[in-house]
């Protein structure tokens, strides 16, 4: 399967790829200087292609980058 172009609302460039059955990946594409997202895949649709540009845009706000992602502390401090 190959990767699917979106760009989302800042004009950036994402390749769409599903990572897994559970999981899809926004790699940055073109000039795009953003860190890598992951997204928990839609229930209701295995193919990035088969989305709309609205639908993939509101799997791109739920998306974490890493750098964004809070992280548990495990000491609790």
């Amino acid at each position: 399967m190959g990767y699917r172009r979106f760009a989302d609302r800042d004009g950036n460039q994402w390749d769409v790829r599903a990572a897994s059955a559970a999981l899809w990946e926004f790699i940055p594409a073109a000039d795009n200087r953003e860190r890598q997202r992951t997204v928990d895949a839609p229930g209701y649709e295995k193919d990035p292609f088969e989305l709309s540009v609205e639908e993939l845009q509101g799997l791109f706000d739920r998306s974490a980058s890493p750098s964004s992602r809070k992280v548990r502390n495990p000491f609790k401090d």
